[in-house]
């Protein structure tokens, strides 16, 4: 898949049919997440990987948007380590890229994800920090709820010239 289509067409996927992800499906999105890029290089993402329906259930129930874990084969919860990026700003920024490349590479295998965000959102964080049984000095950024796709969302037009400023506002 070209990667234009791939980021124009990608949609957030919250309905699921039944099947699992193949566990080669799996370490290729993980492998993706690990390629992005990050400040200094300090790669300070970790991944927190989730079948157990139990553990879906019980993010669903503290987690409103993330209702959909449930009907899930995996989530894959990105997170950050305090002690390999210090500046939580960066962390967060390196964090969402590794989860970006991800979307869309389950995008690409042809399998539907959506992401939810944790960090900054305290009761997420903390929920999920005891669920996980997670140090202290690694921070839960976000999950990606993924599944054989159940539905099909097409992509409207968001290219907005009027957000395009040059040289200054």
């Amino acid at each position: 898949m070209d990667v234009m289509e791939a980021i124009i067409t990608r949609r957030s996927i919250r309905k699921y049919s039944e099947g699992q992800i193949t566990k080669e499906q799996l370490m290729t999105i993980i492998k993706a997440g690990c390629y992005a890029p990050s400040a200094h290089n300090r790669q300070p993402w970790h991944f927190v990987v989730i079948r157990n329906k139990e553990k879906l259930r019980a993010i669903a129930g503290f987690h409103s948007y993330a209702r959909m874990l449930p009907g899930a084969d995996t989530c894959i919860v990105v997170c950050g380590d305090k002690e390999r990026q210090p500046q939580t700003g960066f962390l967060i920024e390196d964090c969402s890229a590794a989860i970006q490349n991800m979307l869309l590479t389950v995008h690409n295998l042809g399998l539907g994800a959506v992401w939810c965000g944790l960090y900054p959102v305290i009761h997420l964080t903390r929920g999920m920090k005891q669920l996980l049984s997670l140090p202290e000095h690694i921070i839960p950024v976000g999950l990606i709820s993924i599944g054989r796709k159940g539905e099909e969302r097409t992509a409207p037009d968001r290219f907005d010239k009027s957000k395009i400023h040059y040289e200054e506002w």
